[in-house]
C-alpha cells in the first residue's frame, strides 16, 4: 500500500510514544545537550527541518536541543570558522567535493559505522558513493533532486516520436525534430553551469561514474582518449543544429521560452525547471521526463542529483546524540514527510518512502533509487574544485559555440589541471 505523507503523519502521532519507549528500552538514555546548525533558511525548508527536530524531541524528552538557523550564504562562510572553534553537534552540508575541504582538515566525524547498519546501507546506496571520501563515509543525505530530460510531450506525438533509450534513437529524434524546423534543446549557458550539465551526462554515458569523478578530482587527462570520445558525441548534436542559437546569451530562466512557445523541444534541466513551465502555461499533459539515454552499452547509467547531508563535526560534544538524530534524518518515515511539496518539495534519498502525488517527482524517484546502478554525481561543479570548474565550463560554453577549437580547449583544461590540482 502506498504511504502517503496524511497516513504518515498519523501513524507518526500515535506512535511516538511507542517509539520512545522501544528506544529508551533498547538503546542508552540520550541525555545532554544536542547542538543543530542548519543552512535551511527559507520559510518552507526551515519549518520542515524544526518539525522533524521536533519529532526527535519527543522520542527523547531527556535530551536539550538547541537548534541555531544560519541564512545559506552566510553559512558557507562561516561553517569552518565554527566546526573549528565551537562546534555544533550536527551540521547541514552538502556531498562529494563540496565535504572534501572538511574532510581533509579533519573537521568532519567519520560515520563509516551508520553505513554498515542494514537500515543505511540498504536503502541509502544510491548516494553511498557521494557520501564517500577515502573509503569512508562523512555524512548522511536527507533530500536530492533529479535531473534529466524535460519534454514537449505534445510535439513527440505530433512528430510520431517516442522517449529514446539509446543515443541512436536519441539522434534519430533529434533529425526529426529539426526536420521540423525546431531545435532539439534549449538551453541558457550565459552562466555557465548549464553546459556542465550536458557534460556530466555525456561523459558518464560515454566513459562511466568512476571515470566521471576521476577526471573531476584530477586523476585523469582532458586530452585523454575517453574526453575526446565525449566531445565527439556532444559534436553530433551541436552539428545537426540540435541547440538553439545564442545560447550564450541566455540564463536558464531566459531559455524557458523555446521550449514553452514550442521553438524547442526538450531541456536537460533539474526537476526545479518543472514549476517555471507550469507557470508559463504548460499543462502537464504537454510536458514529460526521460532518463538521458544511454550512450555506451557497456556503461551503468549514473546520474546527476544535488543531495543536502547532515554531518557530525570531529568536535562535537555529544556524538551518541547525534548519530541518533542523523539515523531519525534518514528513515522512510522522516524523509517522506520532510520531502513533501508543502516542505522542501524535493526527493527522499530513502528507497523505500514515498514522494508527493507528482509525476515528475515521481519518476525520479524511481529512476535513482532504482534504475542508476551506475552512481549518483552532484553535478560538475560541485564535483570539481572551484577553479577548476570555473575553467571547465568556460570551455564548455566556447565548444558549443565554436566547435571547431576542441583542441585549444582540451589543451587549457589540461594545463588548469596540472596547476589547480597540485
Amino acid at each position: 500500500m502506498r504511504l502517503t505523507r496524511t497516513t504518515l503523519l498519523a501513524a507518526l502521532a500515535g506512535s511516538t510514544l511507542l517509539a520512545g519507549a522501544a528506544f529508551a528500552d533498547g538503546h542508552a538514555k540520550l541525555t545532554g545537550e544536542l547542538k543543530i546548525f542548519l543552512d535551511t533558511s527559507n520559510p518552507a525548508p526551515r519549518a520542515a527541518m524544526e518539525s522533524s527536530i521536533a519529532r526527535f524531541q519527543e522520542q527523547h524528552p531527556d535530551l536539550n536541543i538547541e537548534t541555531t538557523v544560519i541564512d545559506r550564504e552566510a553559512y558557507k562562510t562561516q561553517i569552518r570558522n565554527f566546526l573549528t572553534a565551537d562546534a555544533p553537534d550536527v551540521a547541514t552540508w552538502y556531498a562529494a567535493n563540496r565535504m572534501r575541504p572538511y574532510v581533509d582538515a579533519g573537521l568532519f566525524e567519520d560515520v563509516s559505522d551508520l553505513w554498515q547498519e542494514p537500515e543505511i546501507a540498504e536503502n541509502l546506496a544510491s548516494t553511498k558513493g557521494a557520501m564517500t571520501i577515502d573509503g569512508k563515509q562523512w555524512g548522511v543525505p536527507y533530500t536530492y533532486y533529479q535531473w534529466g530530460v524535460y519534454y514537449r510531450e505534445d510535439i513527440f506525438n505530433e512528430l510520431g516520436l517516442s522517449e529514446p533509450a539509446t543515443w541512436e534513437e536519441e539522434k534519430a529524434n533529434c533529425a526529426k525534430i529539426v526536420e521540423s524546423g525546431r531545435a532539439c534543446y534549449t538551453i541558457g549557458t550565459k552562466f555557465l553551469w548549464t553546459a556542465g550539465g550536458w557534460f556530466d551526462y555525456l561523459n558518464m554515458r560515454t566513459n562511466g561514474f568512476d571515470f566521471h569523478m576521476q577526471l573531476l578530482q584530477g586523476d585523469a587527462s582532458w586530452e585523454s582518449d575517453e574526453v575526446r570520445a565525449t566531445f565527439a558525441n556532444w559534436r553530433e548534436l551541436i552539428d545537426m543544429g540540435g541547440f538553439i542559437d545564442n545560447h550564450q546569451t541566455y540564463s536558464w530562466q531566459e531559455a524557458l521560452p523555446f521550449m514553452v512557445n514550442g521553438d524547442a523541444t526538450a531541456y536537460l534541466m533539474g526537476n526545479f525547471a518543472v514549476a517555471p513551465l507550469r507557470e508559463a502555461g504548460l499543462s502537464d499533459d504537454q510536458l514529460g521526463f526521460y532518463q538521458f539515454p544511454a550512450i555506451n552499452p557497456a556503461v551503468e547509467l549514473a546520474e546527476d542529483a544535488p543531495t543536502d547531508t547532515f554531518h557530525i563535526p570531529a568536535n562535537a560534544q555529544n556524538k551518541d546524540a547525534a548519530r541518533a538524530f542523523l539515523r531519525h534524518m534518514v528513515s522512510a518515515e522522516e524523509q517522506t514527510i520532510i520531502n513533501a511539496g508543502d516542505a522542501l518539495g524535493q526527493l527522499p534519498v530513502n528507497a523505500k518512502s514515498s514522494v508527493d502525488d507528482d509525476e515528475f517527482l515521481t519518476e525520479g524517484f524511481a529512476m535513482l533509487s532504482s534504475n542508476s546502478p551506475g552512481g549518483v554525481a552532484q553535478f560538475f561543479d560541485r564535483d570539481a574544485p572551484a577553479e577548476m570548474a570555473k575553467v571547465a565550463m568556460e570551455g564548455f560554453q566556447e565548444f558549443m559555440v565554436k566547435p571547431d577549437n576542441l583542441d585549444r580547449i582540451l589543451s587549457k583544461l589540461e594545463r588548469a589541471r596540472g596547476r589547480i590540482y597540485e
